[in-house]
């Protein structure tokens, strides 16, 4: 049974399931929200209370969403590729590419060291 996001604002009402969120970026006091077939949407919340609403809405996905630095929020299920020297993150789902996107050095190898300990 799929978990949803509700984001909820004065005049909207946003609802996501949780397994099509591909990345939330930061753009100002905005987030941009990209879901796995392809659509984006814009919702007047600052990526940090995304962030908390993941946390208390999505009791068992909520642990597929990682931050990554200021302005990024992954969901590492859909995690292809991780070139550390380019500090380029790769979102896919095996059928079909969503992003290429950067991030700090250190913040992809936590990422790649969290995901090698998953794996063993």
């Amino acid at each position: 049974m799929s978990e949803y996001l509700f984001i909820n604002t004065n005049n909207d009402l946003l609802r996501i399931a949780s397994e099509s969120i591909v990345y939330i970026t930061a753009d100002g006091n905005y987030s941009r929200i990209t879901v796995s077939n392809g659509d984006e949407r814009m919702v007047v919340q600052q990526l940090g209370t995304i962030e908390r609403l993941i946390k208390e809405q999505l009791r068992h996905s909520g642990v597929n969403f990682i931050r990554l630095g200021r302005s990024l929020i992954i969901n590492h299920e859909f995690i292809y590729y991780i070139n550390l020297s380019h500090q380029q993150l790769e979102l896919a789902d095996g059928r079909q590419r969503y992003a290429t996107l950067t991030a700090s050095r250190e913040a992809l190898r936590q990422l790649k060291e969290v995901i090698e300990k998953q794996r063993l």
